[in-house]
């Protein structure tokens, strides 16, 4: 029986699958195809657990994690109102097709809509059209204020 359930950072179990679909996800070539970083897998629980903006989500086949939503806060100033961003979203392969990332999302968005967030927001790979397929069955489109602006685009710089 599939269920789903907030992800608690005090939950050995949970932080462990945490950690475990993460790292799964890192190797998929729709998470870059390569490992975590061992500093990530060491550090990562220890770090949210300093946020108050994040939240996430396990998936759960009777007990065992087999997809995870990872979350966190963001703010809109055009509309002055918090607003959700996914951050990873991830289902293992033998899982896949089931719905479950429809059902994590899900879960996101309702939860969004209870604490008043103006918007979800998320990122996706050109090529990752799976994904694109179910963001654009839930609703969500390419980002753009105006037509003659095109399109928004995630940049990023690392440092």
């Amino acid at each position: 029986m599939l269920t789903i359930k907030p992800l608690d950072l005090n939950c050995l179990q949970d932080t462990q699958a945490l950690i475990n679909l993460l790292s799964d996800y890192a190797l998929d070539p729709m998470g870059g195809g390569q490992a975590l970083a061992e500093s990530s897998k060491q550090n990562l629980v220890a770090q949210l657990k300093k946020r108050t903006d994040y939240v996430g989500w396990l998936a759960l086949d009777n007990t065992k994690a087999v997809g995870l939503l990872n979350a966190f806060e963001g703010f809109s100033t055009f509309y002055a109102k918090p607003l959700l961003n996914i951050h990873d979203l991830t289902v293992q392969t033998a899982y896949r097709g089931k719905g479950i990332a429809l059902k994590l999302m899900q879960t996101a968005e309702a939860y969004a809509r209870t604490q008043g967030y103006c918007k979800l927001t998320l990122e996706v790979l050109d090529e990752n059209i799976v994904a694109k397929n179910l963001y654009q069955k839930m609703g969500f489109e390419a980002y753009q204020l105006a037509e003659t602006a095109g399109v928004a685009k995630f940049w990023e710089k690392p440092l």
